[in-house]
C-alpha cells in the first residue's frame, strides 16, 4: 500500500496562531482593521485564530517534476514555530528560561520579521532596483573569467580543495550561452522576481544568517499595571531611534544600539538593544517608556492590529478609508498563487529544457 500523501498546506499563516493566541479574549482575537472600503465598517471586529493572518498559498512554490510544494510552510513550522511555543509559555507564565529556550525565542522573532507580506513587498520593491545591475555585474565577472581562462587555454578556476565553502543563497538562475553567426556568444542570465526568490532569500537567512544573531542577550520586559502590549501583522519592530519623533522601522539586527522588540503577550515585551546592557527579566516600565513603545507597535502595523486595549488605538494610527486600493489588493491576492504558479512553472520548463 502507498504511503498517503500529506494534505497540501493553503492557508499560510504569516503570524503564527500559536504566537496570536496570547491576545484572545473570550475565543476570538479583537482586531482593527487599518484599511476599510467604507466609514461603517466597524472599528474592532473579533476573528477567530483560523481566519486572521493568513494568505492562501503565500509560501506555496511549484517544483519541476513534483508540482506545488508547501515544504518552506512545514520548515517555519516545525524549525522555528513550535520549537518556540514552550518558550513563549515559559514568558506567559514566569517561569525560568534556559540557554535553549532563549535560543528558540531568538529564532522565533527573527522567523517572524522575513516571513510577513510587509516584508515581501519590502524585498519586491529593494530588488526591482538592485536586481537588475547585480545580476549585470555577476554577469560580466563571469563573462571576463571565461574570457581569462581562454586566452590562457586553461580551465576556469573554482574554490580550491583548502578553501572554506561558504553558503550561498539558492537564487533559481537561468544561465544560457545564445550562439551568434561570427562564433562568439551571449551570455544570459535570468531570474523570476516572485515567490520564489523571496522564499530562498528567507531560507538563507534563516539557515545561515541567523546563527550570528544568537549571541545577542535579550531580556522581557512588562507592562506596566492598566496598560497593555498590542501585536500586530508585522509585529517585530526594528526600530532606527534618535529622539521621540525622529525615528524609522529599518533597523538591523546587528547595528550597535538597535533596539528590536516583539510582544509575546499583553503583558511580556521581547526586547534587545544590540551589543548594550539591558534591564533585568521582568522590569516593570515606566508608563511614559511603555506609552511610547505601545505606540510604536501601532506605528509599525502593515493591515492589522491586534489588542486587548482597545482605548487609544485608533487616535494613533486611524483607519484608511480606501476602497479602491483595498479591492486592488484583495484582486492580486486572489490571483497571487495562479499568477506565481505560472510564473514559477515556465521557469522550471525553460529549465529543464535548455540544460
Amino acid at each position: 500500500m502507498a504511503e498517503p500523501t500529506a494534505q497540501l498546506r493553503k492557508d499560510n499563516h504569516y503570524v503564527p496562531q500559536l504566537y496570536l493566541k496570547q491576545w484572545m479574549r473570550n475565543g476570538k482575537i479583537p482586531t482593527y482593521r487599518l484599511m476599510v472600503p467604507h466609514d461603517n465598517c466597524r472599528l474592532w471586529k473579533d476573528q477567530s485564530l483560523k481566519s486572521i493572518a493568513f494568505l492562501q498559498h503565500f509560501y506555496t512554490y511549484h517544483v519541476a517534476g513534483k508540482g506545488d510544494t508547501d515544504e518552506f510552510e512545514r520548515w517555519l513550522d516545525s524549525e522555528f514555530e513550535r520549537p518556540a511555543e514552550e518558550a513563549i509559555t515559559r514568558v506567559v507564565n514566569g517561569r525560568q528560561l534556559t540557554p535553549e529556550h532563549w535560543r528558540d525565542l531568538i529564532r522565533f522573532a527573527v522567523a517572524q520579521d522575513v516571513r510577513t507580506p510587509a516584508r515581501f513587498r519590502e524585498f519586491m520593491e529593494r530588488q526591482s532596483s538592485t536586481l537588475e545591475p547585480l545580476l549585470k555585474d555577476v554577469t560580466s565577472t563571469a563573462v571576463h573569467k571565461l574570457e581569462q581562462a581562454a586566452q590562457r587555454r586553461v580551465p576556469v578556476s573554482g574554490a580550491g580543495s583548502n578553501d572554506t565553502p561558504s553558503p550561498r543563497l539558492n537564487v533559481p538562475l537561468n544561465v544560457s550561452i545564445e550562439r551568434r553567426p561570427g562564433g562568439d556568444g551571449l551570455l544570459k542570465v535570468e531570474t523570476i522576481l516572485g515567490r520564489k526568490l523571496w522564499i530562498e532569500s528567507c531560507r538563507y537567512l534563516l539557515s545561515h544568517t541567523v546563527s550570528r544573531l544568537l549571541s545577542q542577550r535579550w531580556t522581557i520586559l512588562h507592562a506596566p499595571e492598566g496598560m497593555t502590549w498590542p501585536t500586530s501583522d508585522d509585529p517585530v519592530v526594528r526600530l532606527n531611534y534618535i529622539d521621540d519623533s525622529n525615528y524609522d522601522f529599518h533597523g538591523g539586527w546587528d547595528r550597535t544600539n538597535g533596539n528590536i522588540f516583539l510582544p509575546l503577550s499583553p503583558k511580556h515585551l521581547m526586547f534587545t538593544q544590540v551589543r548594550s546592557s539591558l534591564p533585568r527579566r521582568g522590569t516593570v516600565l515606566s508608563k511614559p517608556y511603555a506609552q511610547q513603545i505601545r505606540k510604536m507597535i501601532v506605528e509599525h502595523a502593515d493591515r492589522y492590529i491586534f489588542s486587548i486595549d482597545e482605548s487609544d488605538i485608533q487616535s494613533i494610527r486611524p483607519r484608511k478609508v480606501a476602497p479602491l486600493a483595498l479591492e486592488r489588493e484583495r484582486q492580486m491576492w486572489r490571483t497571487w498563487h495562479e499568477m506565481q504558479s505560472k510564473a514559477e512553472t515556465a521557469y522550471s520548463f525553460k529549465n529543464s529544457t535548455e540544460r
